[in-house]
């Protein structure tokens, strides 16, 4: 999410993504285009006393629905720091609270596998909305009836504060009731296995939400479907790859050096692409030197470097003019799942990996430093790798060493 910090909470920083600037003045308009109906309902369920007419005139109903519409989002950052707070009592770094079209997200470094850190953490998120909506009756009940506009903000926070708590609260995984429901499946099963039972009711509980939105033509109930189904689907994968290759190093399923496609930067952007389209790869570590002085990796050139000149001029261009120098290295005893989590941070789809042993003698007296791509290439990790090792490992319950695959595209 494209977002920017606008300051922080105990040290947690708050974000505001840029699918917020444009959700929230379309919530101050439905709640200022419904103040009437809304101030009606408050009247009959609260006893609010609030003249309608007052409240309705002129920009006023705007005013309001402005005002209601951000007490409901700080209700939304209460809610998530309720989760975050809790979540580092245990130990677990937040990176970040955000805002953004949906409501809010908070950003987990880690999640928690142990059942009872994670129920407590999903259910203090709903907990603090609830104490939120108490709240907001609460100065509801003290305000004077003479300050309608107030008290309808207040009553509205009041009620809706509550009523955001019991829809977090129903199991679909991943919002605050489907974690409830994974961990308390947990108990007795593997958290994989807890988290694909939960992530199927999620699933299950998306496309109702999406079949009722679509009866009430509620277009953001719709957009909350979709986002559970697929949320549910992308969590359940990441934490059955992370069951699969929990005893898995990147040296088990890179492609070894000796079966790894390089080219020199003399090579012409049209060799390489030649090269590309009859090897079927589409990245090659840049390597300089020859068999006697022995090979130096210099960089790494991709399909998408190599796209950035016009077909006209790459007979002109070197894979040298195009070529990434500043490199995402990996060593081969990381596990696997660093690996993964690397590529999707820098958005990328291999990471080349180097054995840094021949430099750990390095002197720093002598101005010598120890960086991870100092040492020698040993082999390349991509995502095909990791997704060609992953059916292997669901299909045969492990993966040995002879038996990595042979090809990096």
């Amino acid at each position: 999410m494209r977002s920017f910090r606008i300051g922080s909470l105990f040290g947690i920083p708050i974000k505001l993504d840029l699918t917020f600037l444009l959700v929230l003045p379309l919530f101050a308009y439905l709640i200022g285009s419904q103040i009437e109906d809304v101030a009606g309902i408050l009247n009959d369920g609260l006893a609010a006393g609030i003249d309608t007419a007052t409240i309705t005139s002129g920009l006023m109903p705007w005013f309001l629905g402005l005002a209601a519409a951000i007490g409901l989002f700080v209700g939304v950052v209460l809610h998530e720091l309720g989760h975050s707070l809790t979540a580092r009592r245990y130990g677990f770094p937040i990176d970040s609270i955000t805002l953004w079209l949906f409501g809010g997200i908070a950003a987990f470094s880690e999640m928690p596998e142990d059942w009872r850190q994670e129920l407590n953490i999903a259910v203090a998120g709903p907990i603090v909305s609830v104490l939120v909506g108490v709240g907001s009756y609460a100065l509801f009940f003290v305000t004077p009836e003479s300050l309608g506009g107030v008290r309808f903000v207040l009553g509205y926070l009041a009620v809706l504060n509550v009523a955001l708590a019991v829809f977090n609260m129903l199991p679909a995984f991943p919002m605050d009731g489907g974690r409830v429901l994974r961990a308390l499946l947990a108990r007795r099963r593997p958290y994989a296995q807890a988290t694909q039972q939960a992530a199927s009711v999620g699933k299950l509980f998306a496309v109702f939400m999406g079949l009722f939105g679509l009866l009430a033509f509620n277009i953001i109930l719709i957009g909350v479907a979709f986002f559970v189904y697929i949320a549910a689907s992308s969590e359940a994968q990441q934490v059955t790859m992370k069951a699969a290759f929990q005893d898995v190093t990147v040296g088990d399923i890179m492609t070894t050096a000796e079966d790894l496609h390089t080219v020199e930067p003399e090579t012409t952007v049209a060799e390489l692409i030649q090269r590309m389209f009859t090897e079927r790869h589409t990245g090659y570590p840049v390597v300089e030197g020859d068999a006697f002085e022995g090979e130096r990796l210099i960089g790494l050139v991709t399909l998408s470097d190599a796209r950035e000149v016009d077909p006209v001029e790459r007979e002109a261009y070197t894979v040298g003019d195009v070529m990434t120098t500043e490199l995402q290295t990996i060593s081969p005893d990381s596990d696997a799942m660093t690996a993964i989590e690397r590529m999707r941070e820098h958005d990328i789809g291999r990471l080349l990996v180097v054995d840094s042993a021949a430099h750990r003698s390095a002197d720093p007296q002598r101005g010598e430093t120890l960086r991870e791509d100092d040492g020698d290439l040993v082999g390349l990790i991509s995502r095909t790798d990791v997704m060609t090792a992953f059916d292997i490992v669901q299909q045969s319950g492990a993966i040995a060493p002879s038996s990595r695959p042979g090809r990096a595209d």
